[in-house]
């Protein structure tokens, strides 16, 4: 992976946090606290629908929306986790 591509996924993961932190109003960890979900989301949503066969395009905008899916995803299990 090229550093090119490692800066690149990290600002889609970035606005993707960015996109779930406002989308998941109440769940939300500050603008940071939301990147981070967004980056390490990027790494989980494309495992997890990579795993599933989904695939949004291989464009800017797929890419956004994997980390999107995964960085709701992520919220949800930080929300359970930390309702128990």
């Amino acid at each position: 992976m090229s550093a090119q591509s490692i800066i690149l996924f990290l600002i889609i993961g970035a606005i993707a946090g960015w996109l779930a932190g406002e989308l998941w109003k109440g769940h939300g960890f500050g603008l940071l606290g939301n990147i981070v979900v967004g980056i390490v989301g990027a790494f989980l949503g494309s495992f997890l629908l990579g795993k599933l066969g989904v695939a949004f395009g291989g464009g800017i905008l797929g890419a956004i929306l994997t980390a999107l899916i995964g960085a709701l995803v992520l919220l949800v299990i930080i929300g359970l986790i930390k309702r128990a």
